[in-house]
């Protein structure tokens, strides 16, 4: 049976979709939703406010830009309810929405649509009919018209009904939740494939790039065969993808059970004939392992308030610390487990994410589990106040997964780690499901490592103590040291330990800031620092210092020749008002970290950790 462009043909428990992208060029996708056995009293559609793994309303619903329903080609009354719920008029038979969406959110979490391409997650165009979610769904990913678009390709996750390999056609899945857990990328995208212990992946390319694409699947196929045997053949999808968007500049993934949706800067990626790892790949392969992880690590292990999404509002948890930070310890440290970075290398990606931590003085005012509740609030609404106010459990969390691991470690002369905890986690809640509650992490820890922990929790989850960094690298051979940034770039990184700088006497004005012409504009006032006690405030222009105008090279131009304790007179513009301040710098925070291995001391266990290459 055929079904006109502006039907859906429906089956009695079964939902049925279908999306097209009907006006590229408008960035319009056209999508319809059927069901044969309505709510009697009048079936309501709504569309998720926001998409697991962002935790962040993002009121999707603001795309619809049109809808109606129908019934056997009878136009029904539809009202809206709320800001993302419409009900159709009651009916008997079977009932059909369609809408249409606007898609020009060129990130993971949303939908894009132009010329060159699509993109869309689930919950950016599927409304779901409420009372119908746990019944299965079938889409039709229909084409867009036009022979400028004859050569466009399919790649999702999204189980096929009939639709050939990488083409157009009906999807399945066996309900909304699982539906609106495949993105879909559409055009004319680059492909590689390769097989992890048994599982068939792909990466799908949109943009332009001329990646090593060969280079790129032997290196991804040694991430992924480290994690499914981190984690425990069988891997849980039978098959994953990576869909991947390279821009001029981008930088983003979001997970998905079978799938993730990656963002990058097209230098990120490999070039042709180059041997060496750059820092902008590793960082690449960095966000793939990260993403790849969470295949595990919460999309199936994940918080209790998660194994039953609520799409409708804000779902907390205090343990996001956990399902991403641990995340953000593992993605760096599989690199090093599959040997594409050495030693050194991982230790200078740990010292930049220590400097990130001490650059933060949010960390003294707001504990881990703090931020993973806010989350909704702070962490995705960060603004100029952002550094003194929030901490991040990306950051932190990882730190504290460091500091779990080599206290394991250290405590249990090597016969334990965070491997263990995790893995037994996985066996207790992965596989048997049920979601982690808030306390469960430290009993487990406490479980599988044979420690009392609460003491460590107490201080490094739910305290704003600082953590014990550098007691622990060093019971693993590993020498930390802080000291002054050198300029606004200096992040830190691994140090031989006889040329370990001395902390320098440079000054500090306590803000970041971007240069706008001839301007330095302040983004940031940060917490102690000479600025806000001289009133300065993030959005002032600088025109002016003792005098002169600023020269180009920011801050750190500014402040070169300047010791602390100068005073300065500055002019700045604050909205169209110009003021002046009178700055006292002060001594540069010792901010920034700076990682050495110190050789026969902690050996044995640093060997265990990290290897025993450079």
């Amino acid at each position: 049976m055929k079904n006109s462009k502006n039907s859906v043909a429906t089956n009695s428990g079964v939902v049925r979709y279908r999306i097209m992208p009907a006006r590229p060029e408008a960035h319009l996708y056209a999508v319809s939703c059927a069901l044969d056995q309505p709510d009697p009293e009048g079936q309501r559609f709504a569309l998720p406010a926001w998409i697991p793994g962002s935790y962040m309303i993002r009121e999707f619903a603001r795309h619809i830009v049109s809808i109606r329903a129908e019934s056997r080609g009878r136009a029904l009354p539809i009202e809206k309810l709320d800001k993302h719920t419409w009900r159709a008029g009651p009916v008997a038979g079977p009932l059909a929405v369609h809408y249409e969406v606007y898609a020009w959110d060129l990130s993971v979490r949303g939908a894009h649509l132009d010329t060159s391409h699509g993109f869309f997650n689930g919950t950016s165009v599927f409304v779901r009919a409420l009372g119908h979610e746990q019944q299965s769904c079938v889409v039709e990913i229909a084409p867009p018209a036009g022979a400028r678009y004859r050569r466009w390709r399919v790649a999702t996750s999204l189980p096929r009904k009939g639709a050939a390999a990488g083409g157009f056609g009906v999807h399945a899945a066996r309900n909304y939740d699982e539906l609106i857990d495949h993105p879909v990328e559409m055009g004319t995208f680059a492909s590689l494939r390769f097989s992890a212990c048994g599982v068939p992946h792909q990466m799908a390319i949109t943009g332009v790039q001329q990646a090593d694409t060969a280079r790129l699947a032997r290196d991804l196929k040694k991430i992924c065969e480290m994690q499914i045997r981190f984690w425990g053949a069988p891997a849980p999808m039978d098959r994953y993808l990576f869909l991947t968007t390279a821009l001029g500049e981008g930088y983003g993934g979001l997970e998905h059970r079978a799938s993730t949706a990656l963002m990058c800067s097209r230098a990120d990626l490999p070039r042709r004939g180059a041997k060496e790892v750059s820092d902008s790949y590793r960082g690449f392969l960095g966000l793939c392992s990260h993403e790849y992880f969470h295949t595990w690590n919460v999309k199936r292990l994940k918080p209790g308030p998660f194994a039953s999404y609520d799409l409708d509002r804000e779902n907390y948890t205090t343990l996001l610390w956990m399902f991403e930070g641990f995340t953000s310890y593992y993605d760096d440290l599989m690199l090093l487990r599959a040997g594409l970075i050495g030693r050194d290398s991982y230790l200078e990606l740990l010292a930049r994410t220590i400097t990130n931590h001490l650059r933060s003085s949010g960390r003294e005012r707001q504990t881990v589990a703090e931020s993973s509740f806010d989350a909704w609030i702070k962490y995705y609404r960060q603004d100029e106040n952002a550094p003194n106010a929030v901490v991040s459990y990306y950051v932190k969390g990882s730190l504290v997964a460091l500091c779990l691991d080599l206290h394991i470690r250290s405590r249990t002369r090597g016969r334990k780690s965070l491997d263990d905890v995790l893995r037994l986690m996985w066996r207790r809640r992965g596989i048997g499901g049920g979601g982690v509650g808030d306390d469960e992490v430290e009993a487990i820890a406490e479980e599988a490592s044979g420690l009392p922990l609460r003491a460590f929790f107490d201080l490094a989850v739910r305290s704003t103590a600082e953590l014990p960094l550098e007691r622990l690298l060093a019971t693993h051979g590993i020498r930390m040291r802080r000291r002054a940034a050198k300029s606004a770039t200096d992040k830190g990184g691994v140090k031989k330990a006889d040329v370990l700088p001395a902390p320098a006497g440079a000054s500090s004005l306590g803000a970041r800031s971007r240069e706008e012409g001839k301007e330095i504009v302040l983004t940031h006032v940060l917490e102690g620092g000479a600025a806000l006690e001289a009133g300065l405030a993030a959005g002032d222009a600088i025109v002016c210092v003792d005098g002169l105008r600023p020269r180009s090279g920011g801050l750190d131009a500014l402040l070169a020749a300047r010791r602390p304790g100068e005073s300065l007179r500055v002019l700045a513009f604050r909205r169209d008002e110009l003021r002046e301040f009178r700055v006292r710098l002060r001594a540069a925070p010792a901010d920034t970290c700076d990682l050495s291995v110190v050789d026969g001391r902690g050996g044995g266990l640093r060997k265990r950790w990290l290897g025993a290459g450079k």
